[in-house]
């Protein structure tokens, strides 16, 4: 059996892998999108072709002969991106850890040095397979080599011999260049000869072996135009045939022992992995045998050598606790039965007292061992330590036992380092810091609807994924603080982030209540009004059709009613909001179709999905807070997701009439920041003009207005006004010209007129801006007051609106993320003064800038108190912070 020589077209594939898969990067912000890409594609090969052999050939920058004889040889080509320029180093560093041959000179392109070697190899009784996306390599098939061509994307390869190419071109694969000297390659600006088709090129082809034979033999060719055109571009035709003819003779030296596949240095590839967060890469990849010799290894061997101890009895609790008293310290994981949050029983308990004793306490067997525990759980002087601790507060609230003594929690460090990521699980941290694969949630419990519940493992499965998960938490917390010192982010960390995850645990299990008899009516109003439109839209239409389906909807507003075709998609016309918005003065059913979409929405979301959320034990809704979703800063919500209950719509507003106070002892209070991210503009920018205004508590929209249009400022209309404030919260979400025309109804001339008045008015925020611009260019990151960090790879982009996005976050994060941290102070001083004070009154919701509290009509005066100080004190800024505050039954009564 001949040995195998897979030899990868490198430019070729991490170009296919680049435009293939999403934009990502690492915590720095490098794009790694076109090299993950790639080595996933590399291990599919070794996989399933398992070479004996292996290279990889580069193009360089360098001008080729190719060039040289043809100017424009390749001339329409854009030049590569800088995203994707780039990943091009990274890639090659990484093959040389593989310790893959790899190949590259200046002169040749890719195509050559595979054709070179492919040759080689083949004359030394090799079997070659090129993988490349470049057809141009099909001309070197032959009984022994063969091409595999990447089709859609890098997910599939389409393997061509011989035969396969016959069956596609109609000709053998030596004639492919003949094939390009008559039909040309608008890929690689090849002329070939004008008016000959492919058709027509494999029949001449199938007649005359050979371009030059077709000259030669020109009178032979029956049809005259085709004689013609032939005739006339004589060169032409020779010329692109050399252009696309691979050499397969280029000086390099070839020592086969170079190409053989080798152990990788797996340490080096370990460091890189990490280095671009390639965590799914090290899992697959790194074989801990190889590992032996590596500090990280030798920690690891605690994993493989402790044993967990099952504990179900008293005697062996009492023995347990002892220790942990003694320790002072201890790494939880909680699994419950059920994600209720008011019956979710807890099922096991996993602890690590140490780097070496672990433990799972079985409550299946005997619930009571948990009455024991609560000592330990509400012991401050304990330390507990975890990955996402939300889930273990709200596991024993439901027992009444508060967990205290939090000092660390590797879910939020991960987070705080990189936020940009969308993926924060243990089993990750276990790879990126350790070097060990362990089981993934999602891996060990499946997903979709098979996915298990942890009350279906056994106790093995629960007891083995415990150990991994708690001392992945002890080995990793010295280096995630580290890296927090590093990045001066441990500030944030211990005095924001940190003491926030009881005030949203608690938020969650304290719930919101639901008035079931106003979402009823709501629910049979909202289908009234739809079943009222739709009817009013067929009659506009004169037809009945499917609202919902864009196809339908679009020959019905632009081949029927003949409206504009503003824009077309791959499957048709284009019916999306912005479509709809610019024709809404061209006919009546326009703003009916607006109206009917903004109704279905909030019906389907926010009545019929609001009807399946609400707790049957509590009548609450128990919002999910999440603090580790948005780059920003800001928290988020889900399950419902309260941050987007619409309030610009007076019938989105009404939702809102459902959310009400816990019972008739308990009103709302809603305390809102007034025009925060304003006012933390001003503080950043040292806009005077800013900073004056805030502190002597002038109207800022109505002085914005009289700036900006150059008039009196107790002339100032209310439009005026309107627009004015439209600029300053443009401004801080650093809005275009072309945006703020958009938003205002107005030409871009005008926004742009708007937008540089104001920019003249507050030279302080114009010069803010561009620094911070600037400063982002040069360090690739933004921060905010606290030195929360948020990467800009866009920044580098060559696509201007990519790279306008990433000047607009570099404008708007610093300030919109400072106020997430502003709000986040509040939250954790508010309840912590209520719970300090044992208060009837609980905090329950932060949107935005706004918390509310259910508060108890005997404390309403002292609440009020408390949220004014504490709001407005949440930090010192050159402005003050100000704080507006109603109260009503409903959330609706209190706006």
């Amino acid at each position: 059996m001949s040995k195998r020589l897979v030899i990868i077209d490198g430019n070729s594939l991490i170009n296919r892998a680049f435009y293939a898969l999403p934009e990502l990067t690492n915590r720095e912000g490098i794009h790694t999108n076109g090299v993950y890409g790639f080595l996933n594609m590399l291990h599919k090969i070794l996989e399933e072709y398992k070479p004996d052999y292996l290279s990889v050939a580069f193009d360089l920058k360098a001008p080729t002969f190719r060039h040289i004889e043809f100017n424009d040889y390749k001339a329409q080509r854009k030049k590569m991106p800088n995203e994707l320029a780039e990943q091009i180093p990274i890639l090659k560093e990484i093959l040389d850890a593989y310790k893959i041959h790899r190949t590259e000179l200046k002169g040749f392109e890719a195509d050559d040095l595979i054709g070179t070697i492919a040759k080689y190899f083949e004359i030394e009784n090799f079997e070659v397979i090129i993988v490349t996306g470049d057809r141009d390599a099909l001309q070197l098939v032959s009984e022994n080599i063969k091409v595999l061509i990447t089709k859609k994307g890098i997910t599939n390869l389409e393997v061509y011999d011989i035969e396969k190419v016959k069956e596609k071109y109609g000709i053998i694969p030596k004639q492919i260049v003949d094939f390009k000297g008559l039909v040309g390659d608008k890929s690689d600006n090849i002329p070939g000869v004008p008016g000959i088709g492919e058709k027509t090129a494999s029949k001449l082809l199938n007649q005359f072996m050979t371009v030059e034979e077709i000259i030669e033999n020109i009178e032979s060719i029956k049809s005259k135009s085709i004689r013609e055109k032939i005739g006339k571009n004589v060169d032409k035709a020779l010329l692109s045939k050399r252009l696309a003819t691979i050499k397969t003779d280029v000086p390099i030296e070839l020592d086969v022992d170079e190409f053989k596949v080798v152990e990788p240095d797996y340490e080096k590839l370990l460091k890189l992995f990490k280095q671009y967060d390639f965590n799914t890469l090290i899992k697959k990849v790194i074989p801990q045998k190889s590992m032996d010799n590596s500090k990280i290894e030798r920690e690891l061997e605690k994993f493989k050598d402790v044993k967990v101890k099952i504990i179900d009895t008293l005697d062996s609790l009492d023995n347990l606790i002892s220790g942990i008293v003694e320790n002072k310290k201890i790494a939880l994981k909680i699994y419950k039965e059920e994600e209720n949050i008011r019956t979710d029983n807890i099922i096991g308990i996993s602890l690590a007292v140490g780097k070496k004793d672990i433990y799972y306490i079985d409550l299946r067997k005997n619930a009571k061992l948990l009455d024991e525990l609560f000592k330990i759980f509400e012991d401050e002087n304990i330390k507990k330590i975890g990955h996402g601790l939300k889930n273990e507060i709200l596991a024993l609230l439901r027992y009444g036992i508060t967990l205290k003594g939090i000092e660390f929690d590797s879910f939020i460090a991960a987070y705080l380092l990189a936020p940009s990521k969308t993926e924060y699980d243990i089993a990750n941290l276990a790879s990126e810091y350790l070097g060990i694969n362990m089981k993934s949630q999602e891996e060990l419990l499946g997903k979709g609807k098979k996915a298990k519940k942890f009350v279906d493992l056994n106790i093995d499965e629960l007891a083995e994924y415990g150990k991994n998960y708690c001392m992945t938490v002890m080995e990793v917390e010295d280096k995630l603080l580290k890296e927090l010192e590093k990045l001066e982010l441990i500030n944030l960390y211990r005095e924001i982030e940190m003491p926030l995850i009881e005030v949203l645990a608690n938020m969650e299990y304290e719930g919101f209540k639901v008035d079931r008899e106003t979402l009823s009516k709501l629910d049979e109003e909202f289908t009234m009004q739809i079943e009222g439109i739709t009817q009013k839209i067929y009659e506009l239409a004169d037809e009945e059709f499917n609202i919902n389906s864009t196809k339908q909807l679009g020959e019905i507003l632009f081949n029927k009613l003949c409206l504009p075709v503003i824009k077309k998609t791959k499957t048709g016309y284009s019916t999306s909001h912005d479509v709809l918005e610019k024709l809404k003065d061209k006919h009546p059913i326009i703003s009916l179709i607006i109206e009917y979409r903004q109704l279905v929405k909030l019906k389907s979301t926010y009545v019929d999905g609001l009807f399946n959320l609400i707790n049957p034990i509590t009548g609450k809704i128990h919002s999910s807070f999440n603090q580790t979703v948005t780059v920003t800063g800001r928290i988020s919500s889900t399950e419902p997701n309260m941050q987007n209950i619409p309030i610009k719509l007076e019938m989105g507003r009404r939702i809102r009439k459902i959310f009400v106070a816990s019972d008739s002892e308990h009103s709302l209070l809603d305390a809102d920041y007034s025009q925060i991210e304003l006012r933390v503009l001003a503080h950043m920018s040292k806009d005077e003009n800013l900073i004056k205004a805030f502190k002597e508590d002038e109207d800022i929209h109505t002085l914005t207005a009289s700036q900006v249009f150059n008039i009196p400022i107790d002339e100032v209309t209310s439009l005026e006004r309107s627009r004015a404030k439209a600029v300053n919260f443009g401004i801080v979400y650093g809005i275009s010209d072309y945006g703020l025309s958009e938003n205002l109804g107005i030409s871009i001339k005008e926004a742009k007129k708007y937008i540089d008045e104001y920019l003249k008015k507050y030279q302080g925020v114009k010069k803010y801006m561009e620094y911070n611009i600037k400063k982002a260019k040069e360090q690739g990151f933004v921060t905010t007051i606290f030195n929360r960090r948020r990467y800009i790879p866009e920044l580098k982009s060559k696509n201007f609106k990519i790279r306008s996005f990433g000047e607009r976050t570099a404008m708007n994060t610093p300030i919109q993320g400072s106020a997430a941290d502003i709000i986040k102070i509040a939250m954790v001083k508010v309840f912590k003064e209520l719970r300090d004070r044992n208060l009837k009154s609980k905090l329950i919701l932060q949107v935005h800038d706004e918390l509310i509290i259910d508060v108890h009509k005997d404390e309403i005066d002292e609440v009020r108190k408390i949220l004014r100080e504490n709001m407005e004190n949440a930090v010192k800024l050159d402005v003050p912070l100000k704080v507006d505050m109603n109260i009503g039954y409903s959330w609706y009564d209190t706006k």
